[in-house]
């Protein structure tokens, strides 16, 4: 009969961060203008990657394919915690908190695997460069992009199923700015360990196996730029997979520590903060990343202006063309 008296929750208040008043404004802020960033920039690579036709290789298929991931993966979370800043209002239903835990994972998920699948792309056109047009097709790629979104949205499921058969009850208040599984886990009135269980062997195994794969993938690609005698050739080649390794060890980083760890160790200040910094910065540093050091894309982005410019301005063709220094 003790349990008669448990009042059941049907929302959960996101506590977010512990900051003043004062601060408050400031934050929301400067999470606004990241995400604007982090939207605007994707944006931006997708649609130099439509346009320009040089950028219609599988490489560019694949940034594509991940600039319009981290669209969706960052807007999961960052919506909500702006209007809890701005408005206050930090409640969320537990159908919504569910809801927002599964697309969360689906979009992480599904960044695994497309970072595996780049991985082995890379792989392809560096170990193997004379098969890589004939292995690499557009067919190839579309199966590629679209196994990695099915993945993505089966790998966080029954977590998904079996959290949202439990009940909760008690406090209301996550300690956290989304839902993530831990805080969830903990606001179940009956503890059931096959949950944890679960979603620790699905983790290990997605984000696990992917980095597993992706670092097999660059040690043969790493082996394969050092057996190049010419210093040029293996610049050329490490420069196209530089800006994927530097993605890789950002995205890893902070997700291996976030999830491939005992709950006991799991600190809610430690654990907002990483999540910070996956969830709003990485989205931001990514197309930076993709952009500022390709050759390739530079030269996408620079093509229209300089187009506009000589148009428009005829004068400016001599600068344009070097006629003047």
């Amino acid at each position: 009969m003790s349990g008669s008296n448990k009042s059941f929750v049907t929302e959960f208040i996101l506590l977010g961060f512990s900051v003043t008043p004062e601060l408050q404004p400031l934050m929301a802020s400067l999470f606004l203008f990241m995400y604007l960033l982090t939207i605007a920039a994707n944006l931006l690579i997708i649609g130099v990657v439509r346009l320009s036709r040089q950028l219609h290789t599988p490489m560019y298929f694949f940034i594509g394919n991940f600039s319009f991931l981290e669209i969706w993966y960052t807007s999961v979370t960052v919506p909500k915690l702006l209007a809890g800043l701005i408005t206050g209002n930090k409640t969320i239903s537990v159908h919504g908190c569910i809801a927002q835990f599964y697309l969360l994972f689906v979009f992480g998920s599904t960044e695994n695997f497309l970072l595996a699948v780049m991985a082995y792309d890379r792989y392809l056109a560096i170990c193997n460069p004379l098969h890589y047009a004939t292995v690499m097709t557009g067919i190839v790629c579309i199966c590629l992009a679209v196994g990695s979104w099915v993945a993505g949205l089966l790998a966080p499921l029954m977590p998904a199923i079996l959290i949202s058969m439990s009940v909760f009850c008690g406090s209301q208040e996550i300690d956290h700015f989304y839902c993530d599984f831990p805080p969830l886990l903990r606001l179940s009135c009956i503890t059931n360990p096959l949950n944890e269980v679960v979603f620790f062997a699905l983790a290990c195994i997605v984000i696990l196996g992917c980095f597993v794969s992706i670092m097999v993938s660059y040690a043969y690609i790493i082996s394969a730029i050092l057996r190049i005698s010419s210093s040029v050739g293996r610049q050329r080649a490490f420069s196209t997979c530089a800006s994927h390794l530097a993605v890789v060890g950002i995205f890893y980083g902070s997700l291996i520590f976030m999830y491939i760890r005992p709950s006991a160790s799991h600190s809610s200040q430690l654990d907002k903060v990483v999540s910070v910094f996956y969830c709003v910065v990485t989205p931001v540093l990514n197309p930076v990343i993709y952009s500022l050091r390709n050759k390739e894309v530079k030269n996408a982005l620079c093509k229209p202006a300089r187009h506009f410019l000589s148009k428009n301005f005829p004068f400016s063709r001599m600068f344009l063309s070097g006629e003047i220094k």
